[in-house]
């Protein structure tokens, strides 16, 4: 590996007409490599000190795993940043007509639970993909249905980093629950 190019000093490259090899050699900038079992916490505090933005992560047989940023852990640990319009009162739990909803893996449990009114355990993971992960106690390779805490859950999309949709199929209790709401 040579370096990392960033996007907007090549295209500011570009705009100047200035793209030969010998530019984008000198816009390369140093990569910066950390083993893959560094600690979560340690590592935002390297990007917060050093001003990285992006780390190289290395298994122990120095192959390239994947690239982190401090975006990629802040989602993994508090959930995804989205621009969506937030679920209002109006939106009768967020269930379909069949029972069903789909959501991002990286979605809050407590979130999940307020919404959707279950009662999956927040005292270990902090996402849907993280309960469903430390459940599995792997990345699924294609579509998995599986049960935790009365909730049936059916992994529709993943990659080789984490559940990204998942399919929630409304236990009898929160159905219940909701009809006992709407008649209130």
């Amino acid at each position: 590996m040579l370096g990392v190019l960033h996007v907007r000093k090549t295209l500011s490259a570009l705009h100047n007409q200035e793209l030969e090899r010998e530019t984008l050699r000198e816009l390369l900038a140093e990569p910066y490599f950390v083993p893959a079992g560094t600690p979560v916490f340690q590592q935002l505090q390297f990007f917060q000190e050093s001003g990285q933005h992006i780390a190289i992560v290395m298994d122990e047989y120095s192959e390239l795993q994947r690239l982190v940023t401090p975006k990629d852990i802040i989602e993994e640990l508090i959930g995804e940043f989205t621009t969506t319009i937030p679920r209002g009162a109006g939106s009768h739990g967020g269930w379909d007509d069949n029972g069903e909803c789909i959501v991002a893996g990286s979605m809050p449990l407590r979130e999940l639970n307020r919404w959707l009114h279950l009662q999956l355990p927040t005292d270990g993971p902090k996402t849907l993909n993280g309960l469903i992960l430390e459940t599995l106690e792997d990345i699924p390779d294609g579509d998995v249905s599986i049960r935790i805490a009365d909730v049936h859950f059916e992994v529709l999309r993943s990659d080789d980093q984490a559940i990204r949709t998942v399919k929630i199929f409304r236990p009898p209790e929160a159905s219940q629950k909701q009809q006992k709401r709407a008649q209130q």
